[in-house]
């Protein structure tokens, strides 16, 4: 891999939300610091970018909610325009169930029964729209699915509300033909004081109690484990192993920290390294998502170079994972910190009565096991030196 791979391709499959290059600045303390695009237009600051394979939405950041069906169909035009005229396709889409006052309380695990009825409906006819430009993956983000306090809601008939909405979604997909498949996205605060299914192996337990859990996956997103000091790249490992990394949001944020978004790799070098890694040596054929939004003092110019600068820190670790697997240094302090003896794996891959019963046989002497090498403060500074550039 050569040095000049840091350009990005639609084959790299990096792709970005209407929400995040439409980012106007606004927090909690301020308004907004840039004025709104349009669909189309933020369409064509993605073009600008270049490199992205595509396009990602929630319902209402194509069309308003009380957006008449005359508007409708012209937002849709000028979106499709711009989707051909930048060469981008649509490979995900999802509902907001967590914006609009009437989820104050949540959406599939309200308290209201019309309130998770509007909610359901509301996403099936975002599956609809998501399904018309061409997507495949369907996210849902459970915004508002939690408490602040656990007098209000009880968190079993909570669970048991979202499942119900889960496998009747499935089943409508199903019926519809549309082919989706779900990725279902963890956070353990914010907006909520403590939303249900905090991590990403939350879901992965929930998925098996599920009617078709074949149809359902996880999106991992990089600030939602890490902002509360959980260590993203294990939660990501899970997944694969479980085989259910069917999407991946990428971001970056200082851990303990409101939900930042910040641009991929801007903070976490490390982190972000060994995600790359992760990604490329199990060899992730997925999308990868940047949801993640330019800094509040951005200008819309600004707003592009935080898109391009998002897809050159990727390519960039992918060229780091090159070297740190082909680094002769680094991959004998792998091979020796790996050791294998085929005998005992053997014995404890599989149980027998002969295998257990050889097992109970066996003399280790544990003091000379303690005394074999670990030399991690050399590799790990091994990989920083490689990481800074003077490797």
């Amino acid at each position: 891999m050569s040095i000049n791979t840091f350009t990005p391709t639609p084959a790299d499959k990096f792709t970005f939300g209407l929400w995040t290059l439409g980012n106007t600045g606004r927090d909690p303390f301020g308004e907004p610091t840039r004025s709104p695009l349009t669909p189309a237009q933020i369409v064509d600051a993605i073009g600008q970018a270049g490199g992205a394979f595509g396009v990602n939405f929630h319902d209402n950041d194509l069309i308003p909610l009380d957006a008449s069906d005359q508007a409708s169909a012209q937002i849709k035009s000028d979106f499709r325009k711009a989707l051909r005229r930048n060469k981008l396709k649509i490979p995900m889409a999802t509902t907001n169930l967590f914006s609009d006052p009437v989820f104050k309380d949540g959406a599939f695990t309200s308290n209201d029964a019309d309130i998770r009825a509007y909610a359901i409906q509301k996403t099936m006819r975002a599956m609809q729209l998501g399904a018309e430009f061409g997507a495949k993956i369907y996210v849902m983000w459970g915004g508002r699915e939690g408490t602040e306090s656990d007098a209000t809601k009880d968190p079993i008939l909570a669970v048991k509300r979202y499942r119900k909405a889960i496998n009747f979604l499935c089943k409508y997909n199903l019926d519809q033909n549309f082919g989706f498949k779900f990725a279902l996205e963890a956070k353990a605060n914010e907006p909520r004081g403590h939303i249900y299914f905090a991590v990403t192996g939350s879901y992965l337990g929930f998925i098996e109690t599920l009617d078709h859990p074949k149809m359902v996956g996880v999106n991992p997103e990089f600030a939602h484990e890490n902002m509360v000091g959980l260590n993203f790249v294990h939660h990501v490992a899970q997944a694969i192993e479980h085989k259910k990394l069917f999407h991946i949001d990428l971001n970056d944020q200082v851990m303990c920290r409101y939900d930042q978004d910040f641009r991929f790799a801007s903070n976490s070098y490390k982190q972000a390294f060994f995600l790359v890694k992760l990604l490329t040596d199990t060899q992730y054929r997925g999308f990868k998502h940047f949801d993640s939004h330019a800094y509040r003092q951005s200008d819309h110019q600004d707003v592009i170079e935080f898109a391009k600068g998002s897809m050159r820190s990727y390519k960039i670790l992918e060229y780091k994972t090159d070297q740190f697997n082909k680094d002769k240094q680094i991959q004998k302090l792998v091979k020796l910190i790996n050791r294998d003896n085929r005998k005992l794996t053997s014995l404890t891959n599989k149980f027998t009565k002969k295998n257990a019963a050889q097992l109970l046989a066996t003399n280790f002497n544990r003091h000379k096991l303690a005394e074999r090498r670990l030399p991690y403060e050399e590799l790990d500074q091994l990989t920083f030196d490689l990481l800074m550039g003077v490797r």
